[in-house]
């Protein structure tokens, strides 16, 4: 019954807490969520530009999209091990829609609840690194990762 509660919660949560980004007003679109015994997988959606930075420079508006990516992953990371107590690591995957509606793998994670988020590292970027995600930055923006490997998840 703990596990319901504990999902219920982290679901709640994230539905609170990310409903709005610091850098866009779209939501955070959860794909899959999956709990075992002393680990969660969980894969969510990118979020898209605000329509507001459509009159920003194209170079800004990837930064922008960029910073609340990062920031959303960081976010989703502390709210998994402090909704599930019980939860060891997490491997969490964020997607985006390419042009051709497919889905592209940006950033994957293979997280441990040990490994301690520096809040002093200024580089949200690094902090990012520093808990166990990958990525590709090129020009403010995220690549997408080829080919698409499961990385331990």
């Amino acid at each position: 019954m703990s596990v319901l509660m504990d999902t219920s919660h982290f679901v709640s949560e994230l539905r609170r807490k990310m409903r709005f980004g610091e850098y866009s007003r779209e939501p955070l679109t959860l794909l899959r969520l999956e709990w075992k015994r002393d680990s969660v997988q969980c894969d969510w959606l990118m979020r898209l530009n605000d329509p507001w930075d459509s009159s920003l420079p194209p170079h800004l508006a990837r930064e922008n999209q960029t910073l609340q990516a990062l920031r959303d992953a960081l976010d989703l990371r502390e709210s998994i091990f402090r909704c599930f107590p019980a939860v060891e690591y997490a491997c969490l995957r964020m997607f985006r829609v390419a042009p051709n509606r497919h889905l592209e793998l940006v950033m994957t994670g293979t997280l441990s609840r040990t490994n301690e988020v520096l809040h002093r590292v200024t580089s949200v970027a690094m902090r990012a690194r520093l808990c166990g995600f990958h990525f590709t930055l090129a020009e403010g923006a995220l690549k997408s990762m080829t080919p698409i490997t499961r990385e331990g998840c």
